[in-house]
């Protein structure tokens, strides 16, 4: 939301304080806050290295948080988790960081899960359309193509499609 009038930098690390208190936040999405307050570039590279240094702003912690939340309430894959994350420009190493929080025997079992319900849901299709329906909603997801292969023969689907 941008102000009519701008703010002081001193109200806008306040403001800003209180936005990376509320949740943890991406650079990007702060750095555009505070271009919405107003403030010259040189202000809002100077407010951010604030917000850094008091621990407020914390990339790492972001993309963390940012992975696991995603995984574990809308069941994103790996791929869609790091898309979403190169989006908002989080740094290579901290993508990896966060993706490497979710273990493998959870992402498994997140992965079954959805196809499970995803499969059951196309019962009345025919076989052929229930594998790629299935293999589309599971890309959608963001899983990796061989591991959604695996899922599907375990469903007892041939997935070669």
């Amino acid at each position: 939301m941008a102000y009519s009038k701008s703010i002081s930098p001193e109200q806008a690390l306040q403001k800003a304080r209180h936005y990376c208190g509320y949740q943890e936040r991406c650079h990007q999405e702060v750095k555009e806050k505070l271009y919405g307050f107003g403030l010259y570039k040189n202000q809002v590279e100077q407010l951010l290295s604030q917000l850094i240094e008091e621990d407020y702003l914390n990339e790492e912690r972001f993309a963390i948080q940012f992975a696991g939340g995603k995984f574990r309430m809308k069941s994103w894959g790996r791929n869609r988790i790091q898309n979403e994350l190169k989006q908002r420009q989080v740094s290579e190493y901290c993508i990896k960081k966060a993706l490497k929080e979710i273990s493998e025997e959870d992402y498994r079992a997140a992965l079954e899960k959805v196809a499970q319900k995803k499969w059951e849901s196309l019962s009345t299709a025919g076989r052929q359309e229930q594998i790629k329906k299935t293999q589309d909603y599971l890309l959608y997801k963001g899983y990796e193509w061989p591991v959604i292969q695996e899922t599907l023969k375990k469903l007892g689907g041939k997935a070669d499609g």
